[in-house]
């Protein structure tokens, strides 16, 4: 079966003060089948929502897709023309910002910026499309949704903003849509709502979903399969049972162990990773996270490890860790013993 959005070895560089490169998003592959839901998870700039502004051609300046392919039902995105890319946007794939703010256009009506898709894209009327837009309000939560339409943008809160996005994103119905930190700004009920949305469109519309998020919570109870990404890269993918029940990556353990397990005595202290993630374009050589890991040794510091099937894990479970899974030191590139 041909994949809905096939990722290969993609990089995003940004040119740093030195005259270099900064990988930002570094050799990342993944794919995405229609109906499936993927998750991607990992810390503020870990490269998530770079990995999917470059899926829709949407890096920004000066930032630049150097290398890698992204295809689209078979179709390379990358070659896309411009107009090719607009009928693209909207009507085959959509993407829900992590600031709605910025998305919004805050001189235009909200019931034009739903409307304007519908009619370009479905050719619906004029009251075709109002009715819809009513409808698309409803079903993310806004309340007097019909009222709402003639409102500008300023007028509603941040999470509310953030709800107009998701009607904007599902209105054409995208065989692929990518949501970015969709849930953030929401309460629990309409985070339930939109997710309930989303799994709509994943279940009856067959819809491919990526979903980013920081919370891995919502991430393993809403995806099929999950990446976690650190520095750029993914450091582990498997199934939503194979990464929350046994992870494989120190990473990922150290996330799983700083959620707060309420089955659990609350701690007087929560746990965290220590240290931080590397600045941009000041990555050190060898395992980008060695410098945080508890378990890392000399060749961690030295090879890069490449992502590779779990040796201890289960079937499908990759993993990008010396320690754990051996052969990621012997399919690095460049690798040599420390």
């Amino acid at each position: 079966m041909t994949a809905l959005l096939e990722v290969s070895d993609l990089v995003v560089d940004f040119p740093t003060a030195s005259d270099g490169v900064f990988h930002a998003v570094d050799s990342v592959s993944f794919t995405v089948n229609a109906g499936e839901r993927v998750g991607i998870v990992g810390e503020s700039g870990s490269g998530k929502s770079l990995t999917s502004q470059a899926l829709m051609r949407l890096v920004p300046s000066p930032g630049t897709v150097t290398s890698g392919s992204v295809l689209f039902d078979g179709a390379d995105v990358m070659a896309f023309s411009a107009k090719t890319l607009q009928k693209w946007r909207g009507s085959q794939t959509a993407m829900v910002f992590q600031d709605p703010m910025s998305s919004l256009n805050p001189l235009m009506r909200i019931g034009r910026q739903i409307t304007e898709s519908l009619q370009e894209h479905l050719g619906l009327s004029k009251s075709e499309s109002r009715l819809r837009a009513i409808e698309l309000l409803q079903r993310v939560g806004i309340p007097d949704a019909e009222s709402r339409l003639t409102d500008f943008p300023g007028a509603f809160s941040g999470g509310m903003r953030q709800r107009v996005c998701i009607a904007i994103a599902t209105a054409c119905a995208p065989r692929l849509l990518i949501a970015d930190e969709p849930t953030t700004a929401l309460d629990v009920t309409v985070q339930a709502q939109v997710l309930d949305l989303l799994d709509h469109m994943a279940t009856e519309l067959n819809t491919g979903v990526i979903l980013i998020s920081h919370d891995l919570g919502v991430i393993s109870s809403f995806c099929d399969r999950i990446l976690v990404m650190y520095a750029g890269r993914i450091v582990e993918e498997g199934t939503a049972e194979q990464i929350v029940g046994d992870p494989q990556h120190p990473y990922t353990k150290a996330l799983l162990a700083s959620i707060l397990k309420l089955s659990e005595p609350i701690p007087r202290r929560l746990k965290s990773i220590s240290g931080a993630p590397p600045l941009a374009g000041r990555r050190a050589s060898g395992c980008s996270f060695a410098p945080r890991c508890a378990l890392a040794t000399d060749t961690c510091r030295a090879i890069d490890p490449a992502l590779v099937d779990a040796e201890n894990g289960q079937p499908g479970q990759k993993v990008a860790c010396g320690i754990t899974a051996p052969a990621a030191f012997e399919f690095a590139e460049g690798a040599t013993a420390a």
